[in-house]
């Protein structure tokens, strides 16, 4: 799989709202058929912070998703929310799934 960690620093008067602001490209996103998750956090350290984690079935999915409709509108309609451009780690993982993380198991 195709996985994917971006940081995205939005303004401060978007990052109350940036939940709603990205909910279209989101679920536009969850609904292609290669997309495994696309999860938002909003950072506890920076509240205008998000990390978006996301993954693809694979390269094929992911380019994909960069070739859609809603990912060129995303592209039109999220910078001018951003104070900057957002930082990205993309690599591919010979998985298709979270794994546990055994030294915290839970009985």
């Amino acid at each position: 799989m195709i996985f994917i960690t971006a940081k995205f620093r939005v303004r401060p008067e978007s990052a109350d709202r940036w939940a709603e602001i990205t909910s279209e490209f989101t679920e536009a996103t969850r609904a292609e058929p290669g997309c495994l998750w696309f999860d938002w956090s909003r950072s506890l350290a920076d509240p205008n912070e998000y990390v978006l984690v996301e993954a693809f079935r694979d390269d094929e999915a992911g380019a994909a998703h960069v070739q859609s409709d809603h990912f060129r509108q995303a592209r039109r309609d999220l910078p001018p929310h951003l104070a900057e451009t957002p930082r990205i780690v993309n690599t591919t993982v010979p998985q298709d799934d979270w794994s546990l993380l055994g030294e915290m198991a839970v009985d």
